[in-house]
């Protein structure tokens, strides 16, 4: 079972077309340099809802989450470096997503596989969702990012409103707590390790 969120969630079926204001401003835009800039950098996984079973309960296990997107404009894809606390561990995946800009959506091979996910903007830059399946009752899925491990009330009633937009319920979701995070150390020795490297290139030239 992958423990990876985006592994965990990653599906290929269109958004759902809804007609209320607030699913309206849900649906996958195509992506830009602009939207590439707008979510590198630090993220934090903080909440999901999924009915496919599979996805739930890898959703459960992970008790927090962060990780690093870094895009490349040239050839459409992010390098994600992720952070996840599962028990009483810490482990960390790096692997790389592909970018369909026209789509809006990010995809990557599993097991031979492509999979996709539509990517959710919404007006504040400090957070955005991940939709999956959307139009399959029994695999539905809807998840939160945010770049800081606590959200705003605001913020998370966004997301509530989208769950209730797509036709799921409050007691679907799946909350990760940042007081359980256990990769800090690990993601303090990475910064070391690439600044040790910055400066060894420095000095080579």
């Amino acid at each position: 079972m992958a423990l990876s969120w985006v592994l965990a969630a990653l599906s290929l079926l269109p958004l759902l077309h809804a007609q209320s204001p607030v699913c309206a401003n849900l649906t996958a835009a195509p992506i830009t340099n602009a939207t590439l800039d707008q979510i590198s950098g630090k993220w934090f996984y903080l909440a999901s809802a999924f009915r496919n079973p599979e996805f739930n309960q890898s959703a459960r296990t992970i008790h927090a989450a962060f990780f690093y997107f870094t895009p490349n404009h040239t050839d459409d894809t992010i390098l994600l470096g992720e952070y996840l606390t599962i028990g009483n561990k810490c482990i960390y995946n790096s692997s790389y997503l592909k970018v369909q800009r026209e789509n809006g959506t990010l995809s990557k091979y599993e097991s031979g596989k492509e999979v996709f996910a539509d990517l959710l903007l919404t007006k504040d830059p400090k957070i955005f969702m991940l939709g999956f399946s959307l139009k399959d009752e029994q695999n539905k899925g809807l998840s939160l990012y945010a770049d800081k491990a606590e959200v705003t009330e605001e913020q998370m009633r966004v997301f509530h409103e989208a769950i209730t937009c797509f036709g799921m319920q409050m007691s679907e979701i799946n909350y990760t707590d940042a007081k359980k995070d256990l990769c800090g150390p690990l993601e303090k020795q990475h910064k070391e390790e690439r600044q040790k490297e910055k400066e060894e290139h420095t000095a080579l030239d």
